[in-house]
């Protein structure tokens, strides 16, 4: 091995001798860079081969080249790139070699190879790296992809590009990704071929082998993927994907009128379909002859037009295919458009009243979901509609009696039209739900109850939560209610509410921290009542937590009334507590305190 080594060591020196004698390099440079390539090959020559070595080598060596770079713009010398960069290149290729060649399943070590080969102007070699990861890899449609664009882009070999298509769609028949940017590579291939055509014109050359056949020309080739591809994969959603490239080509109107057509045909009863043609009226400029508006007005009023037009497709295409689905596309359509800033008071009218109708017309026809009736009931609130609104949230919940959602907007509504019925529908929600979900809810009667009842009303409605949430979700109840407690009856009805808590697990660390804070505001602090909170937060969280063990050790340490010589008792409870990393992240805080940081 020791042989091998010194060889290629020697062949770095015709290079490293240039680069000392053109002055990028000092001569005590040369002897480190020799030291470290000597200590890299090394790693990458023993037996037990590992990655990272070979990451670090190529590594190092783009940072050298990197390196020659800089000081070749500093001192202007551009010249023996061949002796010195093309062969520390070389050398990276041969180590990108072998490590694709030991790892052949690792996708980035191979991309990072593309990478450097595309930086460092060895577009030679990339079409046999594609061609070796496409072996291995054949079941990645995005390399096919990647390899393809390649051929495409930098070598300009549509032939090269198109065999790499049409081999990854016999792998993968069914990609609709693959189709779309095979389609994409055929209509820009008519478009360059078309450019060059008008480039022989004007200059008014023969173009001899050059003519293509006008087919070719208009995209037929593109044609074919199109028909090819929408009889293997089904969907509107793929159909208006190649006709969102297609549109892209302005020699491809035909082509782009003949899948438009198909969309409406065969896709009739796609939701999609309806929604992508409606959508459409909005690009639709006014006819040449046709006057442009100019002032504000009559853009707003243009507008409003075209917004009518897509809105008489949407009530065509909820008549002839009346489903939620459906609905939610001219919803949507007409939120969006709502959502749009505009001077006009006439436009934003309009969209109003366009909106509005479309949430009751779907709202008869029980077609509306449990997101839409939120967002009609925003609406209504953002109108100041508050009667409506309520109807609305009654009708949602009568829909959907299981949603908590849905009755925590009910609710909401409720206490912003201060009805008195408040506490009754609290009441109702509670019994129609599930208490697993009535979470928010209890939270939300809580809050309402502490602006609008007294402080023994809130206290039962927190009792009342804290017996009725169980398990996990009860832990940020406990800590809303000490919350509560400490904001209306100060720290002596905190501690109350926390000694009340103390056995009803489950808790959080939070919880403890608040107290502890709390107590910290207090005047005097008592380090009796901190001790307490500590110890019942380690009975807890002693085994995972710590932090905790070290603010109690810090606490011991700066507190007036505290104990210093608690503190290695505590360190070495920690110790015996906690587990794995957290006894090793412990001992490294531990460690930092002492040494004063």
């Amino acid at each position: 091995m020791a042989e091998i080594i010194q060889e290629r060591i020697e062949d770095r020196i015709p290079e490293l001798e240039q680069l000392e004698r053109i002055g990028l390099f000092s001569r005590a440079e040369i002897k480190a860079i020799i030291k470290k390539a000597s200590d890299l090959e090394y790693k990458i020559q023993r037996r037990s081969l590992l990655k990272e070595d070979f990451i670090n080598y190529v590594q190092y060596e783009i940072n050298l080249l990197e390196l020659i770079q800089r000081r070749r713009a500093r001192i202007k010398y551009s010249f023996k790139k061949d002796e010195i960069e093309y062969s520390i290149v070389h050398r990276v290729q041969g180590v990108f070699g072998r490590a694709s060649a030991k790892w052949k399943d690792d996708v980035q070590l191979w991309l990072s190879y593309i990478v450097f080969c595309k930086k460092w102007g060895t577009k030679a070699q990339l079409s046999k790296i594609f061609s070796a990861m496409l072996a291995i890899h054949s079941n990645k449609p995005a390399l096919w992809i990647m390899a393809a664009k390649w051929e495409m882009e930098d070598r300009l070999s549509s032939e090269s590009a198109r065999q790499l298509f049409l081999r990854a769609l016999r792998f993968h028949p069914e990609c609709p990704k693959l189709y779309q940017e095979y389609f994409r590579m055929e209509l820009m291939h008519a478009e360059k071929l078309r450019k060059e055509k008008q480039e022989f014109d004007k200059a008014a050359m023969d173009m001899g082998n050059f003519d293509h056949p006008e087919e070719i020309l208009k995209g037929e080739l593109a044609r074919i993927i199109y028909k090819n591809s929408v009889s293997k994969i089904k969907g509107a959603e793929f159909h208006v994907s190649l006709l969102s490239i297609a549109q892209l080509f302005d020699f491809a109107k035909d082509l782009q009128k003949e899948i438009y057509d198909d969309l409406q045909a065969l896709h009739t009863d796609d939701p999609f379909t309806w929604d992508y043609v409606a959508r459409r009226e909005l690009e639709i400029q006014s006819q040449p002859g046709e006057e442009q508006p100019e002032s504000k007005q009559a853009k707003a009023v243009e507008v409003g037009r075209r917004e009518e037009r897509c809105c008489a497709v949407y009530e065509e295409a909820v008549k002839t295919l009346p489903t939620e689905a459906m609905w939610k596309c001219y919803i949507n359509f007409c939120l969006e458009r709502f959502s749009k800033k505009t001077s006009s008071v006439p436009l934003r009218g309009q969209r109003l009243e366009r909106t509005m109708f479309a949430f009751r017309k779907a709202h008869e026809l029980k077609l509306l979901s449990e997101v839409q009736y939120k967002q009609w009931i925003d609406l209504l609130l953002h109108q100041d509609l508050f009667k409506e609104a309520l109807q609305v949230a009654e009708d949602g919940t009568e829909l959907f009696k299981d949603s908590a959602a849905m009755w925590q907007v009910k609710l909401q509504v409720l206490i912003g039209s201060k009805s008195p019925d408040v506490a009754m529908q609290f009441e109702e929600a509670f019994a129609r739900l599930k208490p697993q979900v009535c979470l928010p809810l209890w939270i939300s009667w809580a809050e309402w109850s502490e602006s609008a009842n007294s402080q023994e009303d809130t206290e039962a409605i927190f009792k009342k939560a804290i017996l009725a949430v169980t398990g996990a979700s009860s832990v940020t109840l406990k800590e809303k209610y000490l919350d509560w407690a400490y904001r209306s009856g100060g720290y002596k009805k905190t501690r109350a509410v926390f000694k009340s808590l103390q056995e009803s697990r489950p808790f959080s660390v939070d919880f403890f921290r608040k107290m502890i804070q709390f107590e910290k505001e207090q005047e005097p602090c008592r380090m009796a009542n901190l001790r307490e909170y500590y110890e019942r937060a380690l009975r807890e969280f002693g085994s995972t937590d710590s932090d905790l063990w070290m603010d109690y050790i810090k606490e011991e340490l700066s507190h007036p009334f505290g104990r210093p010589e608690n503190c290695g008792q505590i360190y070495w409870r920690a110790m015996k507590m906690l587990q794995g990393q957290s006894a090793e992240l412990f001992v490294a805080k531990h460690a930092m305190h002492q040494a004063g940081h």
